[in-house]
């Protein structure tokens, strides 16, 4: 089983005729490729876009003591 790992993903969506959104999302993952379909399957849900309407700029891999989110935090064992 693979390490699960903390990726920061940066970008920009589109919402209807609204410029462009800009978005930041640290999310739990084994890989890059796996993030990144998190990212987009979780914009979709919540705002409704396809993945032709979010653009990624910036994907990298992040220590687990600066994720922001209390819960993800918890989830991997970070001391607060």
């Amino acid at each position: 089983m693979s390490e699960v790992k903390v990726f920061e993903v940066r970008g920009t969506f589109r919402m209807g005729d609204e410029p462009r959104q800009p978005f930041t999302r640290q999310v739990p993952a084994t890989s890059e490729e796996e993030a990144l379909e998190k990212v987009y399957s979780d914009l979709g849900s919540e705002h409704g876009v396809s993945r032709m309407e979010i653009q990624i700029e910036e994907i990298r891999e992040i220590d687990p003591s600066k994720v922001e989110d209390p819960i993800l935090r918890r989830l991997l064992g970070v001391e607060e």
